[in-house]
């Protein structure tokens, strides 16, 4: 990217394009009033924030990006804007100042003023790129595809596909950031809504969507065994497996790991679930225990995902998912080109 080509992404979350296409870029925060007003500095923004909007958890994001809308962006860089509306890419360049305008907009106030140069359809990009461009903020800098859209902006081929290939190198990239995030997603959610016997509870109910009957272990002392899972209706014929799960997001240790192999009677077996990890340890003793499973936090959301649709209702609603089909790397390909996938919802 040249050095002075600053490019800019933006989107909205409204229906159609409300200034966008008339000559201006626009944000929101109504209720923060002319931020011209304010002293040039994120402290100034942030108590103007908090005194409009009150202690939102979004309050950070809120102020980063009015300060980068009023301040940071400059005139002469480049807005790049994905329209819902046409299916196109617009990149345009900041012609003026931030201005405070209600009149054009009683919501989308604050304004910049720009010029239209490029009008591009959404396939002359990457994956890559287009992945970058839906940030969940408002307004954000583009940086890791900027030459993309520097070419573009130059009348070149814009994307980076690669042509002895014929497919777009950027696609892995797109798809191993999606599962990414879909993977940090649970886990975070599992460690924020279900610590201690909650999760429990949890893991249990997954265990049933594998087949398994579980009896959850009341709260105290448990003797080391959180849940007992079996096939038998009666629980009268083997194997009985004893799980013990912990919601901590640290590592588990060899001394816990032989902990639950010790309380492990004849033809019984033993699995440790955490939404953490293991240490080397750890793994290595439970590699000479064949009796001994571990799963981890990475391990938990594999099966999380493989038997989702199967949750009970409640654990559903409060793990919010939705499958969609996400492009998958050429060499990974199968007969039908895409892998089904799930991924975060609203």
């Amino acid at each position: 990217m040249a050095d002075n080509h600053v490019f800019w992404g933006f989107h909205i979350f409204a229906q159609g394009d409300p200034l966008v296409m008339r000559g201006y870029v626009a944000l929101g925060w109504p209720e923060a009033g002319d931020l011209s007003t304010l002293a040039p500095n994120r402290d100034a923004f942030r108590a103007k924030v908090m005194e409009a909007y009150g202690n939102v958890s979004h309050v950070t994001n809120s102020t980063g990006q009015l300060f980068r809308f009023s301040h940071e962006m400059k005139i002469g860089d480049h807005v790049i804007y994905r329209s819902k509306v046409d299916k196109q890419i617009h990149i345009g360049i900041v012609t003026g100042p931030y201005a405070h305008r209600p009149d054009l907009d009683a919501e989308y106030c604050q304004v910049r003023p720009l010029k239209w140069l490029k009008h591009l359809p959404a396939t002359k990009f990457s994956q890559g790129a287009l992945y970058e461009l839906g940030s969940a903020l408002t307004l954000f800098q583009v940086k890791n595809y900027a030459s993309e859209f520097e070419a573009a902006l130059e009348g070149k081929e814009a994307n980076s596909v690669n042509e002895q290939s014929g497919g777009d190198d950027t696609v892995g990239i797109v798809a191993e950031e999606i599962e990414q995030t879909t993977e940090d997603f649970i886990l975070k959610e599992l460690e924020r809504q279900y610590k201690g016997h909650p999760l429990q509870d949890f893991v249990a109910n997954l265990l049933q969507t594998m087949g398994y009957r579980t009896r959850v272990n009341p709260k105290g002392a448990d003797g080391g065994t959180d849940i007992i899972a079996h096939r038998d209706e009666l629980q009268l014929e083997p194997p009985i497996i004893r799980v013990q799960v912990k919601s901590s997001p640290g590592s588990v240790s060899n001394q816990d790991v032989q902990a639950l192999s010790g309380i492990l009677g004849k033809g019984e077996y033993g699995l440790l679930v955490t939404l953490g990890s293991f240490t080397p340890q750890a793994k290595d003793f439970a590699k000479h225990r064949p009796e001994v499973r571990l799963i981890d936090g990475r391990d938990l959301v594999k099966l999380v995902l493989e038997h989702y649709e199967a949750l009970d209702p409640r654990y559903k609603a409060r793990l919010p998912l939705k499958r969609v089909y996400i492009p998958q790397p050429a060499e990974q390909e199968s007969e039908q080109g895409l892998k089904n996938k799930a991924a975060t919802g609203n």
